[in-house]
């Protein structure tokens, strides 16, 4: 099947160039146009019907939908930062804009009036959770034929197209690295129960614990952890440094704590060196993400990559793109299509002095 990137290196023009011509949008030089339509013509390129009409019928808008939380500085986020730079990049390269839509969680989502309002021709979902009135919604945006995509969270059971990260190898490898080092009280402080990454995270923490041998493999998940090693935050900071106090009446039950993300973990060290308690001498902690601060805390913290920069940039060419396996390609390593229409890319653990090894 020829593509259009073949035709674009023919011509020498770039995708989104192509894209125009055939699409007939934006102004283009004569010149350029006939170079596109030889090279087209002398390798047989045929242009897809469907992503013709799709291009041509709307916007030329991505539309990117965030949640909006009062007094929560979304965009100095380095989950969400590092996302929108990724989708960013990828709809300046084709030829599109890039539109920022805010909802509060919990609200009536109007993702349906988006499309029919004509405000986007797309879009990347971020920060849903997994309640009936968001799968409601999605299903209704499917069934309607409109292209969306979520990323960092998948809906069991659905078809929806998802970018994800492999949360649970990421978690089990942080807590593997733990028990390595020669902890076994390893307490865990997770995330909110509707995003699909906290119980990927629980996933990946059960199993290194259960391969140890310090839980039980025929126990359920939930009665396995005793209940002073298991704490759920909401990712801030805030609950991380309330956590600190929670766990540290436990201290002579616990050698360490892996947090499911690093602003938990970073509230984990403020709160612990508060408390006189201090982490990579006293305690371990791990977080969850390799974020700006997992480097420049005190100790550094132990930290899982998450490669939040290429997901989004996948997101958007897999939406904006005609052809999937050759998106998929482009990223070479570290994508996985796990099923249907999730894809899935690897996690990397970076050690750093927070979890020295166990004095004991």
């Amino acid at each position: 099947m020829v593509t259009r990137k073949a035709v674009a290196d023919m011509a020498g023009v770039s995708e989104a160039t192509v894209s125009r011509v055939f699409n007939r949008v934006g102004p283009i030089k004569e010149e350029t146009r006939l170079k596109v339509l030889k090279a087209a013509e002398a390798l047989g390129y045929y242009p897809n019907a469907i992503a013709q009409s799709f291009a041509r019928r709307k916007s030329g808008n991505l539309g990117v939908v965030l949640p909006y939380v009062p007094k929560v500085h979304i965009f100095s986020t380095y989950y969400f930062s590092e996302i929108l730079s990724g989708i960013g990049e990828q709809v300046r390269e084709l030829g599109y804009d890039m539109l920022l839509i805010f909802r509060k969680p919990g609200d009536d989502n109007g993702y349906i009036e988006l499309f029919r309002s004509q405000k986007i021709d797309a879009c990347i979902l971020l920060g849903t959770t997994d309640t009936p009135e968001e799968r409601k919604a999605l299903r209704a945006l499917k069934e309607a034929n409109h292209p969306f995509c979520l990323v960092n969270q998948h809906f069991a059971g659905e078809d929806f197209l998802e970018v994800d990260a492999d949360h649970e190898q990421g978690a089990y490898e942080a807590v593997k690295h733990l028990l390595d080092e020669g902890y076994r009280r390893i307490a865990f402080l997770n995330g909110p129960p509707g995003y699909s990454n906290s119980a990927d995270r629980l996933k990946g923490y059960v199993r290194a614990m259960t391969e140890a041998g310090i839980f039980n493999p025929v126990d359920d998940p939930d009665e396995a952890i005793p209940a002073q090693w298991l704490e759920t935050g909401n990712y801030s900071r805030t609950s991380g440094y309330e956590s600190a106090f929670r766990f540290a009446r436990h201290l002579d039950s616990i050698d360490a704590v892996f947090a499911a993300n690093d602003r938990m973990g970073i509230g984990l060290i403020q709160g612990f060196r508060e408390l006189g308690v201090l982490p990579g001498r006293d305690i371990a902690i791990v977080g969850y993400d390799d974020s700006d601060g997992a480097r420049i805390t005190d100790p550094p913290l132990t930290s899982v990559a998450v490669p939040f920069y290429r997901m989004g940039a996948l997101a958007a060419k897999l939406l904006l793109k005609e052809n999937a396996d050759e998106t998929v390609s482009e990223f070479e390593e570290g994508v996985n299509h796990i099923s249907g229409h999730l894809y899935q890319m690897a996690t990397r653990l970076i050690v750093r002095s927070s979890s020295a090894g166990s004095q004991a």
